[in-house]
């Protein structure tokens, strides 16, 4: 059990004193540009997924009949 408790003392330590964070201001920048990036790639494979979709319809349309 010390040597749980020995661990999380120095990775506390770690973290507060030798981790060098991003700055609060870079950090929401990057953040918002992850969240375009998502929707618009979500976006992108919702058209492309919508079009395949649409194609293999109007295939097995122009099959059956």
């Amino acid at each position: 059990m010390a040597g749980l408790i020995n661990y999380i003392t120095e990775s506390y330590s770690e973290l507060k004193n030798h981790v060098t964070w991003t700055p609060w201001a870079e950090a929401q920048r990057l953040t918002l540009v992850t969240i375009v990036f998502s929707v618009i790639f979500s976006l992108a494979i919702w058209g492309v997924d919508t079009v395949f979709s649409n194609v293999i319809e109007y295939y097995f349309t122009l099959v059956k009949s």
